[in-house]
């Protein structure tokens, strides 16, 4: 069985039965290595950190250390619990995912392997006391879906003057509004809106330390028909002016 946590980024598993589920930060994901043999990743925002769990369900019902044989937990009853009917499991972030997860990305070096032995009972406490029947899961999508979404964000990002309506995009690829909205943010982690002014504005920091071009120029490439509310707009993101920020980062 993998388990894998995500700390930052954003990942897509296209799974065997050709359904696929999207990690943010603080998801959790469970998934036998079988129902994995033939998937498909990708990584929407270009990149993903986390941490993956390999356990071998075999020798934990066998030979499991003290504190979870003491627990009743063993492989079987985690397989049947997490994997047996679809192969995979997912969860959304929680208080107590955090918990379990977070001091795992900051340790000395000396503490990586004694401490991952802690956390890693902890976690397999933490999922055999689950009441998985009232737990929250990560929704699947079909590949036809998120296909039209990545064909729609391809669109979207290919020319940034142009500026498109959810219902001219709903029209446009016969999708209706809802699931168009609510896959977009599942495949990219933030309504449509809000990714496209991300977008604009971390491609126009980009390009002020890149590009020899003036701030109206790029203000106009990203999308900006004023000059003024794209100042605002980098201001509001980065908490910085465009011309300070080129000058402070620009020769680092």
């Amino acid at each position: 069985m993998q388990i894998n946590h995500c700390r930052s980024g954003r990942m897509g598993w296209k799974m065997q039965d050709q359904s696929t589920i999207y990690l943010g930060p603080g998801d959790l994901s469970l998934h036998t290595l079988h129902s994995c043999a033939d998937s498909a990743m990708n990584l929407p925002l270009g990149y993903y950190q986390c941490v993956s769990v390999f356990i071998d369900l075999d020798a934990l019902t066998t030979t499991p250390p003290d504190i979870l044989s003491e627990a009743g937990i063993n492989g079987n009853n985690l397989y049947a619990k997490f994997c047996e009917q679809e192969g995979h499991t997912a969860m959304p972030a929680s208080e107590k995912i955090e918990h379990i997860f977070s001091e795992l990305y900051d340790l000395p070096e000396r503490m990586y392997l004694s401490y991952f032995k802690l956390k890693v009972q902890e976690l397999l406490l933490f999922l055999d006391m689950l009441d998985l029947e009232n737990t929250k899961r990560l929704n699947q999508y079909v590949s036809g879906q998120v296909e039209t979404i990545k064909e729609i964000h391809s669109l979207m990002t290919s020319d940034l003057k142009r500026h498109y309506t959810i219902e001219k995009l709903s029209k446009q690829y016969l999708m209706n509004t809802t699931t168009l909205k609510s896959v977009f943010k599942a495949v990219y982690g933030m309504p449509i809106a809000s990714y496209m002014k991300e977008y604009r504005m971390n491609l126009a920091a980009n390009m002020l330390l890149q590009e020899d071009k003036s701030i109206s120029e790029i203000a106009a490439a990203v999308g900006y028909k004023s000059q003024s509310k794209f100042t605002s707009a980098f201001r509001n993101k980065f908490q910085i002016l465009p011309t300070a920020y080129q000058k402070l980062y620009r020769n680092q």
